[in-house]
């Protein structure tokens, strides 16, 4: 698998002067300068030899990673205005979604996007004109081959006026915010646990208005299975805390990028996010949808997201250092994950009664052995408290361990959305001084809602959906929960007593979240258009795909579908009882997620959809939290 990148290769140059003009904006010259893997005599230097019978013709070899690309020495910054492009006549591919960027570095360490190939692409053998609104000068410009096409440009001019610009406007690929990052050398990331400190990273937001930038970052990959994948997902590690946008509840460092590759909608996490919100979950993890540049290539359109961790605005709870290893500085915090991955971790344990544990806070690295013997012994008083002959008991059974209104919600959540993955992999965390573990955050939900072919389709089953063979358990998972949601009466009736509460409010219904879903479509409209352009996979069983629809509005409908058929199940499932005491879940105001669509409702409940504009007093909902405003 060669690498493409400016390191591995060495750079052509020649000098390549015009004076033509398009526009108002003057042809820029400068020195050529690009990757050498030219092929069968196309080489560099007939981008601008002003003959369209000729081209620059670079192979990417199927299923490699390569970055073939061609550009210009400016000698001086310049401010990019316009950018002329002719694709070979001879090329069926006609570079769509080919990124140009700009930089000031000779090794392109430091290079922005500054415009893309139209999704329509080019017509082979034609010459056309990209504008370009990007304000920052840059002495080095490029454009870097398509994703999944070779690159076979017949000619490629810049057009601009000298000078360092500044930085009032950057380049965002769709509305949504842009994230470029760029490891040293271009190198391929070429596993989860392949680091690569050095890289730079640009996200890109508020209509190309607000930057912010990290030159040290560190990005590698992430994720098990969703690994395996073509569109790989990463994780961001910024060499300082940052907040990564003005919405972002937690200033971190680590940050995720979610590949939801097998997940043709691009939404499943954020819906099952929303209904956790809904639910009462203590923590739910922050995302977005954004747009990712990977090495100068579009990837498509991924969710960023919080890391799962121990951090204020996240797993909020006391962080340990190694000196606590006495008295009730030992108690906490831990943050554990039930994982049917823990043996191929370095800090984990095997509970009683065959519960994998990875432990994931304290870290690998700063745990001590007070510590780590301290959370595997309660963790096994927890276990063993269930499956005790006395476990019902509300003083001496396993409630004096397990907070058993986190763990309810939490299966709520899971039966809901339909993921067969909810017990494969299971949250946990305890705070220092606490009894209890808290159950959460909900995570990996991109088999959810219908998702899975070992378990489609759930609304056919008689049973909840963690019964079934085809859903996945870490260990002895699926027996645990039946201990405590169908051997207990007591929490038995308190799940009934939870989801009839939920019920009763006016944002837990099919129809709030089918229209949260719609304003979802409606959101990701150009993004996913551009994503399933990179990865045609619309018409192709992906992972655990039960079958293709084909068109990514029948896949938002079959999810909505699924909800609205969920909601009728697990009416019959779980039970409607008579509850008066409203208040024992009240709605809920923190976590909500701010950047959530505003929702418009009148005073009777029935949707306005987008911002009324007769006079009036409606509801505007954003999230899980509500306020009345007057429309005047």
């Amino acid at each position: 698998m060669k690498n493409y990148g400016i390191a591995a290769s060495a750079i052509i140059m020649a000098v390549c002067g015009a004076t033509a003009m398009a526009g108002e904006a003057a042809r820029l010259s400068g020195s050529l300068i690009g990757t050498p893997e030219a092929h069968d005599g196309n080489p560099l230097e007939n981008i601008c030899d002003g003959d369209l019978s000729t081209s620059f013709y670079a192979l990417r070899p199927d299923g490699a990673y390569s970055r073939p690309w061609a550009g210009f020495d400016l000698g001086a910054p310049h401010v990019v205005t316009r950018i002329g492009i002719a694709p070979a006549a001879s090329s069926k591919s006609c570079s769509r979604l080919a990124v140009f960027q700009g930089a000031n570095e000779a090794d392109f360490a430091d290079a922005m996007p500054i415009a893309m190939v139209p999704a329509e692409g080019l017509t082979p053998g034609e010459r056309y004109y990209i504008d370009v609104e990007v304000s920052r000068g840059f002495r080095y410009v490029r454009m870097v081959g398509a994703g999944g096409a070779q690159m076979n440009v017949a000619e490629l001019e810049f057009y601009g006026t000298p000078g360092e610009g500044d930085d009032s406007r950057f380049f965002q690929v769709t509305h949504l915010p842009t994230i470029a990052f760029n490891t040293p050398g271009m190198e391929e990331i070429k596993a989860k646990d392949d680091k690569h400190p050095g890289s730079t990273i640009y996200v890109i937001s508020d209509n190309g208005s607000t930057l912010l930038t990290d030159r040290a970052c560190q990005m590698k990959g992430r994720g098990n299975g969703s690994w395996q994948m073509e569109k790989k997902p990463f994780q961001i590690k910024f060499d300082k805390k940052q907040q990564i946008l003005a919405d972002a509840p937690a200033k971190a460092k680590k940050w995720t990028l979610i590949n939801n590759h097998g997940d043709k909608t691009l939404m499943r996490n954020r819906v099952a996010f929303d209904m956790s919100r809904a639910i009462g979950l203590e923590y739910t993890p922050y995302c977005r949808f954004v747009d990712v540049i990977y090495n100068g290539e579009y990837e498509g359109c991924y969710q960023l997201c919080d890391q799962m961790e121990v951090r204020p605005g996240r797993v909020d709870i006391t962080e340990m250092t190694p000196d606590d290893v006495a008295g009730e500085a030992l108690t906490g915090g831990y943050f554990l994950e039930i994982d049917a991955y823990a043996d191929q971790e370095i800090s984990w344990f095997n509970a009683h009664h065959n519960i994998p544990v990875t432990i994931k806070s304290p870290a690998d690295d700063e745990i001590v052995d007070a510590q780590r013997r301290y959370i595997e012994n309660y963790f096994n008083m927890m276990v063993d408290a269930v499956y005790a002959s006395d476990y019902t008991d509300p003083e001496r059974g396993y409630r004096r361990y397990l907070d058993l209104e986190s763990f309810l919600r939490y299966f709520i959540c899971g039966e809901l959305t339909g993921n067969t993955d909810t017990y494969w992999s299971t949250y946990m965390y305890k705070e220092r001084g606490s009894d209890r573990f808290v159950t959460g955050p909900v995570w990996d939900q991109d088999l959810a809602f219908n998702n899975d072919s070992r378990t489609f389709d759930v609304n056919g089953k008689s049973d909840f959906i963690y019964c079934y063979s085809g859903a996945s358990a870490a260990g002895n998972m699926k027996e645990f929960v039946t201990r405590i949601v169908k051997d207990d009466p007591a929490a038995r009736r308190r799940v009934s007593e939870i989801w009839s509460l939920l019920r009763k409010r006016d944002d837990f219904n099919a129809e709030f979240f089918n229209n949260r879903i719609d304003a979802y479509a409606a959101d990701l409209d150009a993004s996913q258009k551009l994503n399933f352009l990179r990865w045609p996979i619309l018409d192709q069983w992906v992972h655990m795909n039960p079958r293709p629809l084909y068109t990514y509005e029948a896949e938002v409908s079959a999810v909505k579908n699924y909800i609205t058929s969920r909601f009728r199940k697990l009416d019959e499932l779980i039970g409607i009882v008579d509850v008066e005491d409203e208040s024992a879940i009240p709605p809920v105001t923190a976590g909500t997620d701010t950047s959530a669509p505003a929702e418009y409702f009148r005073l009777d409940g029935t949707s306005c959809g987008s911002a009324p504009s007769a006079p009036g007093l409606y509801i505007l909902r954003r999230g899980s939290s509500a306020s009345k405003i007057l429309v005047k």
